[in-house]
This record gives structure tokens, C-alpha cells and sequence, in this order.
């Protein structure tokens, strides 16, 4: 225990000195990190949730995001309304999306092989992406928003605000999350369900409906991020592949069923990516630092797990 606690220790002493260090050298960094991570972060919660009280990896998690910027898109230009106000019907919408693909397709898997249940949601994605594709064309599509420009100056330092929006909704979703499962009757429920289903059948506890509702909440989440997304970015059919796997690796790194660790994941590999970046010519490795830290983590944990 003593040493586990030295470990973590140091590691906040690393990432201070880190942080200090970036904030002299290259504060840009540090900003454009935080910005991502909160992006990262926001998108990553809501399959944590899903992975770790319904029990299934949804390989669609980034085309429910892209849905969900897409319906956020057709509410503003088809109604004239901001799309941060669209957020509302998007999120009844991605609700509503959620109850039927839970009862359609997610419910007739859940006892069934990891397998089928990986090229099940992996069908589900590509169905997503190819409607959306015949339906919207693949044009990227983005909307012109004056407040998207809000910028900052701090010395020479000129940056950015808008997307600290990102952060605000991770630190939101997170904050929100904690407080259902510790707080509410049903919270507490869905997290004896993700712990013992047979258990929480046994007490009383509608196993199913628990895994709809917590289903549906995610996809509701999705939405909510899709649609900040869609203010800030350029939206296509194939935009939320990325975002899949990096939400995957994320809550590998974090464990299933941990929220908290997905912050601070979301944060060293939003830094790290932005620090690639800042080099010219060498954005293109951003992706491969992401997925070479992930890996390295997985194969620490891993042997640690061994050693004990």
C-alpha cells in the first residue's frame, strides 16, 4: 500500500514539473491539451457508463456522437435556432434513439458472446454512417458561429476560449454521472446491476429496464456532445471512427467502470497529443504517440497484475 502511494506520489510530482515546464516552454501546449482532453473526456464518459453497467462495448459510440451533431445541424437550419438551444430536442431525440436501438438489437445480445456482440454494434455503425451518408451526402458540414471565435490574451499569448466549452462538459458529465449512481435510487441500482446482475434480480431490481435507461442516458450524452462538437468542427458521415477508439483506449486505461481515471487519461494523452503538434511537420504522429502511451499503459498494468 505504502509503495502503491509513493507511486501515485510521484507521478503527480512528474506531471507538475511537466506542467510547469510547459507552462514556461510552450504554454500553447498546455491550453490546446486541456481543450482536447476535455473533448476526449466528454465523448470517452458516457461508453464507461455503458461498458461498465450494461456490459458491452459499443463499437457505434462515435456514430451515435455523429448523429447526434447531424440532428443538431438539421434543428438549426431547418428551424433557425442556435444549436446550442438545439441541444434540447437533440437530446430527447438521442434518448428516444437509444430506447429503440436498446430494444431492436442491444437486448437480443447481451447474453450472448463478446464476439457477437462486437459485430453487432459494429454493423450498427456502419448502418449509422452509410444513412447518414445517402441521406446528407458525404460533405463535411459546419456552421459559421460568431462566439465560436471568443479568443483570450494573456502577454503575447493569443489562444482560443471557445472550446474550453469541452472541459466544462466533461467536468459536467463527470460531476453529473457521480451524483446518479452515489445519490439516486436508480443510480445505486444500475451500479448493483453492472456489479451482480443475478444479484440485483434477486433483490427486486428490473435487470432490462436499468439497461435501457442507462443506455438511453448515454446516447442522450452523446447527443449533448455532438452537438457542441458540431459548433466548433466540421461534421461528415465517417467523423465519429476516431472518436470510438480513442473512447475505448481511454476507458481501458481507466478501467471498466471508472469514471474518475478518465479525466486524468483524457488530460496526458490530450497534452501529449498537442505537444506532437506544436512541432510543424510532425502532426501526423499525434495519433501514434496517442495509441503508443495506451498501449504502454495497458502492458504496465498488465504486468503488475502478474508480479502481485
Amino acid at each position: 500500500m505504502k509503495t502503491s502511494k509513493n507511486l501515485q506520489l510521484t507521478i503527480v510530482g512528474i506531471a507538475a514539473a511537466i506542467g510547469i515546464l510547459l507552462i514556461l516552454w510552450k504554454p500553447s501546449v498546455l491550453i490546446y491539451g486541456l481543450q482536447g482532453a476535455g473533448l476526449y473526456a466528454a465523448v470517452a464518459l458516457p461508453m464507461a457508463l455503458i461498458l461498465g453497467i450494461v456490459g458491452i462495448i459499443n463499437l457505434a459510440h462515435g456514430e451515435f456522437m455523429m448523429l447526434g451533431a447531424y440532428l443538431a445541424y438539421w434543428f438549426s437550419t431547418q428551424f433557425g435556432i442556435d444549436p446550442l438551444l438545439a441541444m434540447i430536442p437533440v437530446l430527447i431525440s438521442m434518448g428516444i434513439v437509444g430506447v429503440i436501438t436498446y430494444k431492436t438489437t442491444i437486448h437480443r445480445v447481451l447474453g450472448a458472446p463478446e464476439l457477437n456482440q462486437l459485430i453487432l454494434t459494429f454493423g450498427i455503425a456502419m448502418v449509422l454512417s452509410q444513412v447518414v451518408n445517402l441521406i446528407a451526402t458525404s460533405q463535411p458540414r459546419k456552421l459559421s458561429l460568431d462566439y465560436v471565435t471568443a479568443s483570450a490574451k494573456v502577454g503575447e499569448l493569443s489562444f482560443g476560449t471557445y472550446d474550453f466549452i469541452f472541459v466544462a462538459a466533461a467536468v459536467l458529465f463527470l460531476a453529473g454521472l457521480l451524483f446518479f449512481l452515489r445519490r439516486t435510487k436508480l443510480g445505486k441500482a444500475a451500479v448493483a446491476v453492472g456489479q451482480n446482475p443475478k444479484g440485483a434480480r434477486l433483490v427486486g431490481i428490473n435487470v432490462d429496464r436499468t439497461y435501457l435507461i442507462i443506455f438511453s442516458i448515454a446516447l442522450g450524452l452523446l447527443g449533448i456532445i455532438g452537438t457542441l462538437f458540431l459548433t466548433s468542427h466540421s461534421i461528415f458521415p465517417l467523423v465519429g471512427g476516431s472518436y470510438t477508439m480513442k473512447s475505448f483506449c481511454l476507458v481501458a486505461m481507466a478501467g471498466i467502470g471508472q469514471l474518475k481515471p478518465i479525466l486524468w487519461g483524457s488530460l496526458a494523452l490530450g497534452v501529449s497529443e498537442s505537444f506532437i503538434m506544436s512541432f510543424q511537420g510532425y502532426g501526423g504522429w499525434a495519433d501514434i504517440v496517442f495509441f503508443a502511451i495506451i498501449v504502454i499503459v495497458i502492458i504496465s498494468r498488465a504486468y503488475k497484475r502478474t508480479e502481485s
